[in-house]
């Protein structure tokens, strides 16, 4: 596992390429938040925003973290430039270290993926506990290796959906789990380039107070 500071590493990933001005959600994310009444979101692991920015569009509060400064500051200016910056708050967050406050409607992890130290599973577990009662953390793994990935490592498994709702280790007398499955794709990657993608997809729901 690499030592590299992770602030500096995912700064330096970002500023190396231009600064996204039409950031587009993530498949899983619409179809899964499509129809659900909208409260408070939290976004980990951000990115280019394109996840947040929708949200906001729909109505949602979103609270949205990333450990990368740059790309916190370019996702903040991307809201207050579609008029979305009363719904959202984009900060700069180290989930090594600690938690975001607060209590959310969904939380949504997409592609929380890093070749730097985390514990994942750790991140995952709190996020449940800050979902309120009927609240919803949704979970998208990469289920194989696109060809514009910056990981291509052809050994690289991701666990799958049913390995991660047991590494997290959730109580299933307060939390449900709705969904867990690799479905199939046509994504298309940041060059124009399309190819068939598997996401592991985990939807799961808090449905008590524990």
């Amino acid at each position: 596992m690499s030592t590299t500071d992770p602030v500096t590493f995912w700064d330096d990933v970002y500023a190396a390429r231009p600064a996204a001005t039409d950031p587009r959600p993530n498949a899983r994310l619409t179809e899964t938040v499509t129809g659900l009444p909208a409260g408070d979101a939290l976004d980990l692991g951000c990115g280019e925003g394109g996840d947040t920015l929708w949200l906001a569009g729909q109505g949602w509060r979103v609270t949205a973290v990333d450990v990368s400064a740059v790309a916190v500051e370019r996702l903040t200016g991307l809201a207050r430039s579609r008029g979305l910056g009363d719904r959202v708050t984009a900060t700069q967050h180290d989930l090594r270290d600690s938690f975001p406050p607060g209590a959310y409607d969904l939380v949504s992890a997409h592609y929380l993926h890093t070749p730097l130290e985390l514990d994942r599973a750790a991140v995952l577990r709190s996020a449940a506990h800050a979902l309120r009662p009927g609240g919803r953390l949704l979970v998208v793994d990469h289920g194989s290796t696109a060809p514009w990935s910056w990981n291509q490592d052809p050994g690289l498994r991701h666990p799958d959906p049913r390995q991660v709702a047991a590494g997290i280790g959730l109580d299933p007398l307060a939390w449900t789990v709705e969904r867990a499955d690799s479905p199939r794709r046509t994504a298309t990657g940041p060059d124009g380039r399309t190819a068939e993608v598997t996401d592991h997809v985990l939807l799961i729901r808090r449905t008590t107070r524990s």
